[in-house]
């Protein structure tokens, strides 16, 4: 039996990472053939060490190799976040070249092992070159849905089509994987802005996309079945929903014990009576847009649970926790709700929202929240922040009507009033969107299960893999 070894090289950030492991783990479980190899860059702003080493001590068959820290890019083409990432992680590629080399390809000369392919990330398709360098193919993990995917392998069309700036166009887009037109302001901020230093990288990795031998996507057909039903090429592997059901990494003694804490209280709720209230790797407010959120859940009624963070003041840095909530929030709100809210920091997400006290999830949309609040029937408030999640709200809400809105964009402050109806609206017992978010639930398990049409894709990427070695 030939053995196959994977090589992964994906971006930094928690989120693109977790997914991508567990990708790699459902790649092992299926075929006793393949060992995975992950390059991990190292970053002052993605602390990720204590969870790489986690899961090489916990997983047979997966390898972390921790490349040498580079020199972070600076001037004005790095001022967009998209543009400042693609320099950074184009600054690897000689030490991916010689990790490939030195380190894989050289464990591939004996007959019994054969490297297969680098596998890439939505922003990391600079190392296509590598892979054609060395002869191997290159695939791309897309982290993000199949609708968010062919804005990408939509987006020079559009480039060529509309001369002006997709913040000043009037009307509607018609991308292919959307049923309804799109409106140009939920696309990522970096689109919007011919100009912007984020633009042409866009444009850059869309590209690139296309030079793939396949494009493995983070989602099922069930929940996508337009927007998986229109691509043509590359060949498109939805291997969804691909989750950590373990929560992932708590990031310290203090994440532990606010995760015993958390989920005590959780036990003292009723069934679905809970609100949860939480905004990603990156989500944060400012003290003004947190006073309004306490008034909203104050006079929406409901029991909630929120897990508060600061604004980073240094670019890419993660969140910090409030030390002192009372400077914050209103002044007695603690109090007035200590009865049926709870106010935290860093929560333990998969945790909480496979927790029966939970009723309702307000997220900031992105992609593996969504899967997770799917996962386990938990319909959604969207409240999109950053990056892709504008799309991805508008699609939930206006597509696929699995969530309620609570702001779809925009960076005025969302007021109280809003709050309070988003939250009543999700935490209606007898709307649809619960109904159907249930359903899809359901549909989201059968997909992985033997038979499922995720196993089944998957099953069609293993066989592609193997028949180009």
């Amino acid at each position: 039996m030939k053995n196959v070894k994977l090589v992964f090289f994906p971006l930094m950030g928690i989120g693109h990472l977790v997914s991508t492991v567990e990708f790699a783990k459902h790649l092992l479980i299926r075929d006793a053939r393949f060992s995975i190899t992950v390059l991990t860059m190292t970053a002052p702003f993605a602390n990720t060490r204590a969870y790489t080493e986690s899961v090489a001590a916990s997983v047979a068959g997966i390898q972390f190799i921790y490349l040498p820290q580079v020199n972070l890019p600076a001037g004005p083409e790095t001022q967009s976040p998209v543009a400042f990432l693609s320099l950074f992680i184009e600054n690897h590629k000689p030490y991916v070249k010689h990790t490939i080399l030195e380190n894989i390809s050289s464990e591939s000369k004996s007959d019994s092992l054969q490297l297969a392919g680098l596998v890439v990330d939505l922003f990391t398709t600079t190392m296509i070159d590598i892979a054609n360098e060395l002869g191997i193919p290159a695939y791309l993990y897309f982290t993000s849905g199949a609708a968010m995917l062919g804005l990408m392998l939509h987006l020079q069309t559009l480039h060529a089509e509309n001369a002006t700036d997709l913040k000043d166009y009037m009307g509607e887009l018609v991308i292919p994987s959307f049923l309804n037109s799109v409106p140009p302001l939920v696309l990522p901020q970096g689109l919007l802005d011919k100009k912007g230093s984020g633009y042409p990288w866009y444009l850059y990795h869309a590209r690139r996309f296309k030079e793939t031998k396949g494009i493995i996507v983070n989602t099922f057909s069930e929940l996508e079945p337009h927007a998986v039903n229109s691509f043509s090429d590359p060949a498109i592997y939805s291997v969804g929903p691909v989750l950590d059901l373990q929560g992932g990494p708590t990031h310290s003694q203090s994440d532990r014990a606010g995760h015993d804490k958390i989920m005590k209280w959780l036990d003292k709720q009723p069934p679905s009576s809970v609100i949860f209230l939480c905004f990603g790797s990156y989500g944060a407010f400012g003290s003004a847009q947190v006073k309004e959120i306490a008034m909203g859940l104050e006079r929406s009624g409901y029991r909630f649970l929120w897990s508060l963070r600061r604004p980073s003041s240094a670019g890419f840095n993660s969140p910090s926790d409030y030390k002192n909530l009372d400077e914050v929030l209103p002044e007695g709100f603690l109090e007035r709700t200590a009865g049926k809210g709870l106010v935290c920091g860093w929560t333990p997400q998969v945790a909480v929202l496979a927790h029966h006290a939970i009723g309702g999830f307000v997220s900031h949309s992105g992609w593996n929240s969504v899967l997770e609040s799917i996962w386990f029937g938990v319909p959604i408030a969207v409240w999109p922040l950053y990056a892709e999640q504008k799309l991805n709200a508008f699609e939930l809400v206006k597509e696929l009507g699995l969530a309620v809105e609570i702001r779809e964009g925009g960076d005025m402050v969302v007021v109280a009033e809003e709050v309070e109806r988003g939250v009543r609206s999700v935490m209606d017992g007898d709307n649809e969107v619960r109904k159907r978010v249930k359903k899809m639930g359901e549909k989201s398990r059968k997909a992985v299960m033997e038979g499922g049409s995720s196993f089944a894709s998957l099953g069609r990427l293993i066989e592609d893999l193997m028949e180009r070695i």
